[in-house]
């Protein structure tokens, strides 16, 4: 299923840096960036599970927050995309 994470993590201090590098690294692992802090992810119901550990574990709860959007397996028609970023095809081959 495509899940699209969008995160906002407080960066004024030492630590929130920190968090913010944390989170975006391991939402690559996952993931294509396609915004500052937008990843999308094709995921089974058990590698969200282990990402959500992952960073619920990672965020500061009183000063971060985290979003999950789960568009599901047929997220084709429901993404509609504009702009200069072209859309990567994440079933694809991702060598060009």
């Amino acid at each position: 299923m495509l899940v699209l994470i969008t995160y906002d993590v407080n960066t004024e201090s030492e630590g929130g840096k920190k968090r913010l590098r944390r989170v975006a690294k391991q939402c690559v692992n996952y993931g294509y960036r396609v915004q500052n802090s937008v990843f999308e992810c094709i995921l089974d119901a058990t590698q969200l599970r282990q990402l959500q550990i992952i960073l619920e574990e990672i965020i500061d709860e009183d000063r971060d927050s985290l979003r999950y959007y789960l568009l599901g397996n047929n997220y084709k028609n429901k993404v509609i995309h504009v702009g200069v970023k072209e859309s990567l095809d994440m079933k694809g081959p991702l060598i060009f």
